[in-house]
């Protein structure tokens, strides 16, 4: 899908420019992070692997707010970041964000998902480096 996509099917769509609910947004962010992180410390590693994306996808969800844009689609919302983002935050983490949505969706919805404490860690990993990056783009 393109971006133009995402917007002609209203999974993205055009809103005023928002700061406090990118604030917002960047709160339940590192919420879900520390959520991720206890998850990970009572070896809930399905749960820790879906509260570290979630902290990816709300903290990405912030620079869409900034943006003045409201998301309808976990999938848009990377496409956005790729078209609008790959300059200011590094492709790897992009492309971490996308593949963590679908182990999230098999973690939550799949019946052969399997998630290890290696996983965890490093999507803890980069869901901290993520979540600094966006704080250091929002100035916050």
């Amino acid at each position: 899908m393109k971006l133009r996509e995402c917007f002609e099917k209203r999974l993205l769509r055009r809103i005023a420019p928002d700061m406090e609910k990118a604030k917002k947004s960047l709160e339940m962010s590192i919420k879900k992070l520390e959520e991720a992180k206890k998850a990970l410390e009572y070896n809930l590693l399905d749960s820790c692997m879906i509260m570290a994306y979630t902290a990816m996808f709300h903290a990405a969800r912030a620079l869409l707010y900034k943006d003045g844009i409201q998301e309808k689609s976990h999938l848009c919302l990377i496409i956005y970041l790729r078209e609008k983002y790959s300059e200011k935050l590094p492709v790897h983490l992009i492309n971490a964000l996308d593949a963590y949505r679908i182990e999230r969706h098999e973690a939550l919805y799949g019946v052969e998902c399997i998630v290890n404490k290696e996983e965890c860690r490093a999507v803890i990993e980069d869901a901290e480096e993520f979540l600094q990056r966006v704080k250091n783009l929002l100035e916050i």
